[in-house]
């Protein structure tokens, strides 16, 4: 084992791993987040979840609730590498701190329950990987939990995630008994005694020798099936050497081709070692990563993780305090320094960095400069916002932001007195600039102030840091959902002219259009125009009046999806004929035939997974079908019994409270989003009136 904790490094590119720390909520990122900075050093005291004394859970509601909200950043050292390291929420509300945090990782650990497997949301956050490219490793947790079970862990990660899934660790005693792993790739036994942080490495006991060299074949022929080169010695000698074994994994691991698998119980501080080692043996370095992809106009321009290259670096959070901004930022190519001008490129203008932090999730330890790789942060950046490109004003590049989510949930905020009103508008601007996954906007009918945001839980978290940072009585109203409107049934041939004149020049505009509902959600625009009886200018025109009008669609105002518009015939006049008349046609024209046809309300619905003990299972399904809800499975666990189902959002507000007094408190549940659907016709009025 490699238990040493030294302090400088050779090569930012390439002694650094960028990672984060990816689960369901519950599996227990923060706990193995606090062991690993206990084994490295950087903390000489364990904190624990249940006490709130986690280094990671620093905010105040995250050790009240006890479960992390903000995406934290810590950083430590292992055998002579930097792991800068991000616990990531494990809540569906903050699913956005998620997608920010993976747009700049190079790696992920990925923590199952070793008695539930994948979760809901560990299959959300694996999605979420995939699509940024994130290699990952995972760790199944909590073995020491009366029904743990690696094998099974395993099967649900190949069955869910469609992985393969490369066992590198076999257990050691089961459940309360567990007291260390077999190493499969060096054939050794990791011990840990009781009360011990750090493992004893012994030989494999007899009892599990045979085991050993099962599974190590069954391991040894996976990797050579996946990699030709650990192919062509195992053909040669029936057996992979421990180094052609670990350098194939480390390839098939950041090709994305397999995930190495290990065990532990983080608690116990029992697997946190060989975890580490893991990181590093597997687990890319900036320098392995292809080089970042930008644009500077239309042109795409890359760079690479090299110090000497022109700087560039991605904002992926911000922290406005009292006392000021604290801009994370993760650097790609050159380096940065206290005191540098560097250009906003996409708003064009300039900050000055001031002092460059190493972030310790609330503490900091402060550097003179940043390179290739690292994840730091900066003082004093005064308009620079999370997704922002910092980079070198002689070599401007646009990185791609991280994507938010549209919100579905909204309620209205107001200040409990009128002199308050100022400091609330102040507080809910910083709130939003910290958390890009949260709307403000003026509601034009009220004049209401209405904050959106991601679920119920993300706007209670978000309006009590308000009530507490800065001290405000605050009113809320109930939440409402963002409902959307789709075409039922379409019209044909829809005629809308535009023609006005009011003694200037004129306006004229001639459109007939088709519109029919669209399978899913989206829009779609495509013009069947023959002869040129409408300029290509104006057919784009069309389309970006009709883009326009889905802003508000005819039922009650709400943005409308689901739909095709086929610009079919149209005129034009020599001289009155623009851009802007063509927009407005499409436009009105839009309105029109909508009024015209068929529209349909359509609602979010979530799958809902509600964790019962067996006694309750009658009174929860009972519930779930008051609230809409269709059941689409269930299954059995010891004492227990976990119920799936579709439930409209609407119908979800305040469930949690219900759940807990059907329960007695015993009932768990998650939820995540997975589209829209019609609101039924006898309930459409009713939710409009609402």
């Amino acid at each position: 084992m490699r238990t040493t904790t030294p302090t400088t490094f050779r090569d930012a590119a390439t002694d650094v791993r960028n990672l984060g720390i990816l689960a369901h909520v519950d599996a227990g990122k923060t706990t193995l987040t606090e062991r690993v900075l206990y084994a490295t050093g950087a903390i000489h005291k364990r904190g624990e979840v249940h006490e709130g004394t986690t280094v990671t859970d620093f905010d105040t509601q995250e050790r009240d609730r006890g479960i992390t909200i903000f995406a934290a950043a810590v950083s430590c050292a292992w055998d002579g590498h930097r792991i800068n390291l991000i616990d990531t929420p494990g809540h569906v509300d903050f699913s956005d701190e998620v997608e920010r945090s993976l747009r700049v990782l190079d790696g992920a650990v990925a923590v199952f329950d070793a008695v539930a497997g994948v979760e809901p949301q560990s299959e959300s956050v694996w999605r979420q990987a995939d699509r940024h490219g994130v290699p990952r490793i995972a760790f199944v947790n909590k073995m020491d939990r009366v029904g743990a079970d690696l094998d099974a862990a395993v099967a649900s990660l190949r069955e869910r995630l469609h992985v393969v899934p490369l066992v590198v660790q076999l257990p050691i005693g089961r459940e309360d008994g567990f007291t260390g792993v077999v190493d499969l790739v060096r054939m050794r036994a990791l011990v840990w005694g009781a009360g011990q942080d750090t493992c004893r490495v012994s030989a494999v006991p007899d009892e599990l020798r045979e085991e050993a060299r099962l599974r190590r074949r069954l391991l040894d022929e996976q990797v050579a099936e996946l990699h030709p080169a650990a192919l062509d010695e195992y053909c040669a000698t029936s057996e992979l050497s421990a180094d052609t074994l670990a350098g194939a994994l480390r390839e098939l691991t950041r090709g994305g081709e397999g995930v190495v698998v290990l065990c532990g119980t983080a608690y116990r501080n029992r697997g946190v070692e060989p975890l580490l080692d893991a990181i590093v043996a597997y687990l890319p370095a900036p320098a392995d990563m292809p080089p970042v992809r930008g644009t500077l106009g239309a042109a795409e321009q890359e760079r690479r993780p090299d110090p000497a290259a022109p700087f560039a670096a991605l904002a992926f959070k911000v922290n406005a305090t009292a006392t000021g901004r604290l801009t994370c930022l993760r650097v790609y190519s050159g380096t940065m320094s206290k005191g540098d001008t560097v250009l906003d490129a996409g708003t064009g203008r300039t900050e000055r960095i001031g002092r460059i932090l190493r972030v310790q999730a609330d503490r900091h330890a402060e550097v003179e400069r940043a390179v290739a790789g690292d994840i730091v942060a900066v003082v004093g950046l005064k308009t620079t916002r999370a997704g922002s490109t910092l980079c070198a004003p002689d070599a401007p590049l646009v990185l791609e932001p991280p994507t938010a989510a549209a919100p579905v949930v909204s309620v209205a905020v107001e200040a409990r007195t009128a002199a308050d009103t100022g400091r609330l508008a102040t507080a809910l601007a910083r709130l939003v600039e910290e958390d890009p996954s949260l709307v403000l906007r003026t509601d034009r009918e009220t004049g209401q102030t209405v904050l959106s945001g991601m679920g119920e839980l993300h706007l209670e978290v978000a309006v009590e840091k308000i009530r507490r940072s800065h001290g405000l009585g605050i009113e809320v109203g109930r939440p409402r959902v963002a409902y959307r409107e789709t075409v039922a049934s379409g019209v044909s041939g829809l005629v809308y002219r535009h023609v006005k004149q009011d003694g200037g020049a004129g306006q004229f505009a001639h459109v007939v259009i088709d519109v029919e509902p669209l399978d899913g959600e989206g829009f779609e625009f495509r013009s069947t125009v023959v002869g040129g009886r409408v300029p290509q200018e104006f057919v784009r025109a069309v389309e970006a009046g009709c883009r326009d009008a889905l802003v508000e669609g005819p039922l009650g105002g709400h943005p409308v999806t689901g739909l095709r518009v086929t610009l079919t015939d149209g005129a034009t006049h020599s001289k009155d004929s623009s851009e802007m008349a063509f927009r407005a046609a499409g436009r009105f024209g839009l309105r029109e035939a909508l009024r015209a046809g068929v529209m349909e309300l359509l609602e979010p619905v979530v799958e809902v997974v509600v964790t019962v003990p067996d006694d309750a299972v009658g009174g929860v399904l009972g519930d779930l079908a008051a609230r809409r809800g269709r059941v689409s499975g269930s299954a059995a666990r010891t004492g227990t019994t976990v119920i799936t189902a579709a439930v409209p959002l609407a119908e979800l507000f305040g469930y949690a409270s219900r759940l807990r007094s059907r329960t007695q408190g015993r009932g768990t549940f998650t939820a995540r989003p997975t589209g829209y659907a019609p609101v039924p016709a006898a309930l459409t009025r009713e939710t409009l009136s609402a």
